[in-house]
């Protein structure tokens, strides 16, 4: 079959582009100080907000830490080796989850009327808010390094502290946050080992 009669969405992408996104992409820990504008932001959600999840719940809430203020609340609540990193970084991206989301349904997946129904028992609904806010923040950092940027996910940090200094009052929950703008090679680790397929996966 000719490339020319293939849908666009079935071709793979480039070698240069699957770098960028997965086999030449690395964790940072040290950051340049080029500023990422908001407009970049915006467009990175933009992005971000297209990934799938289960019955459209997109229960993933963000909090852009760009100002010197946020960064002093949230450097103190960052575990001792994330803090300088979190500080140097342009942004600090805090993502969560809303415990709430099922309230979203009726306007997110309008052709189930009942859906918000379905999470009715709080247990269910919290792993559902976890398991999928925490593909979104997937897919958020695969879109930031398709736009040039790059991303330091990190899990130290004071749960509750954040809860309390940033998402008081509200029914949502910190998952992990990450740190983003133009990364530098100063303090990359090499690159650690990965399992191969006949390890991790099996084809039944």
């Amino acid at each position: 079959m000719a490339f020319d009669s293939v849908p666009v969405r079935d071709l793979p992408l480039p070698e240069a582009a699957l770098d960028q996104l997965f086999t030449a992409a690395r964790t940072r820990n040290a950051w340049s100080d080029r500023p990422v504008p908001e407009a970049l932001l915006r467009r990175l959600y933009d992005l971000t907000k297209f990934g799938p999840t289960a019955v459209n719940a997109t229960p993933a809430r963000f909090v852009f830490v760009t100002s010197p203020e946020g960064k002093a609340q949230l450097a103190p609540l960052m575990s001792e080796g994330n803090r300088a990193k979190t500080l140097q970084a342009p942004v600090n991206v805090i993502i969560g989850q809303d415990i709430e989301f099922h309230e979203h349904l009726p306007r997110l997946f309008p052709h189930a009327p009942g859906a918000k129904d379905w999470f009715a028992d709080d247990a269910g609904r919290r792993e559902t808010a976890f398991r999928n806010a925490s593909l979104q923040g997937g897919y958020f950092m695969i879109a930031a390094r398709a736009l040039g940027l790059d991303v330091g996910p990190m899990s130290g940090f004071d749960a509750e502290g954040v809860k309390a200094a940033f998402f008081a009052g509200t029914t949502v929950e910190p998952n992990f946050i990450v740190n983003l703008g133009y990364g530098t090679d100063a303090n990359l680790f090499p690159r650690s080992p990965r399992l191969g397929f006949g390890e991790a996966a099996v084809v039944l």
